[in-house]
């Protein structure tokens, strides 16, 4: 009976349905990615090792962008939930706490990843954006530049505001003015580069400035060539999160990199952790990792 039920499988395709097997199993081994931007090198990357080593244990990933919009990211999250993904890797929009306290409370496996919730009640794996934010600060402070800008996005989210507290701290330390221009999150690339062109334009002592993630860096470097400034004669240029054009610009630009094969291999490793282990998700111990940039120099940062 074995025999004829295997050929007759063979025979006309069958392909088990995952849902109804995750009725009587309780696992689908879907694992749910939630990130800001899918098509940003830096969470592609992450991405794509921890689909990786999901695969590698059996699992799938099932991943999408909530673009920073609270409401598509709840709806995201039904979609997931509909779905039966068994585990959560989530980058979380700023309204959506109440969203991740209930799947928590529910059972499921969550881990948070590049940003987190200020009640710090969640595992989650982050970079030390306040330390990398102040060290690259000091790095341009040391190389002699005094009046240096900080420009970043216009956000209540964890990460943003500790790479603005570092460039704070750093500031205040040694007696120096600060220079801060928060840009919008919803602005389009031209509109992005307009608003940086305006600032660097009524900024005129600026001597160094520091973009906090590498989306603003890139259009920060429109800016700078549409105003004909020279880098880092004119200006001195630091971005977050690395990327393969800060390689190739000429001159070469320096970066706060995060460390991804690390981060990709503990949030994974994690998850995998949960959902072997059957505990109780709302009372287990809090892994909480915090890893530190590296500050990559390259000549934008130089003092000529």
């Amino acid at each position: 009976m074995t025999d004829k039920v295997l050929k007759f499988v063979e025979k006309v395709g069958y392909k088990p349905n995952l849902l109804a097997r995750s009725f009587r199993t309780g696992k689908t081994n879907i694992i749910g990615l939630m990130v800001e931007d899918i098509s940003n090198p830096f969470f592609a990357n992450v991405a794509r090792l921890i689909e990786e080593k999901a695969y590698a244990n059996g699992y799938k990933i099932l991943y999408c962008s909530t673009e920073n919009d609270a409401r598509k990211a709840q709806e995201l999250l039904l979609m997931f939930k509909d779905r039966c993904v068994d585990g959560y890797i989530i980058t979380p929009t700023e309204s959506l706490l109440k969203d991740v306290e209930g799947l928590v409370s529910s059972g499921a496996p969550v881990i948070l990843f590049d940003r987190r919730f200020e009640d710090d009640r969640f595992d989650y794996v982050l970079l030390d954006n306040q330390a990398s934010s102040y060290n690259a600060a000091k790095h341009l402070i040391d190389q002699g530049f005094r009046d240096i800008g900080f420009i970043t996005i216009n956000s209540l989210q964890t990460q943003m505001k500790d790479r603005m507290t570092g460039y704070e701290k750093a500031m205040e330390e040694h007696g120096l003015n600060q220079y801060i221009k928060e840009v919008s999150f919803s602005l389009n690339t031209e509109q992005s580069v307009e608003h940086i062109e305006d600032f660097l334009r009524r900024k005129k002592k600026l001597e160094a400035v520091i973009f906090s993630t590498n989306y603003l860096g890139i259009s920060g470097l429109r800016a700078i060539k549409n105003l004909g400034l020279s880098i880092p004669n004119d200006l001195a240029v630091i971005s977050f999160d690395d990327h393969i054009l800060f390689d190739l610009y000429s001159p070469t630009i320096t970066s706060i990199a995060q460390p991804i094969e690390e981060m990709s291999a503990q949030l994974i490793n994690i998850l995998l952790q949960k959902l072997s282990g059957g505990q109780d998700q709302k009372n287990a111990e809090k892994q909480q990792i915090i890893l530190p940039g590296q500050l990559i120099l390259r000549q934008s940062s130089t003092r000529p």
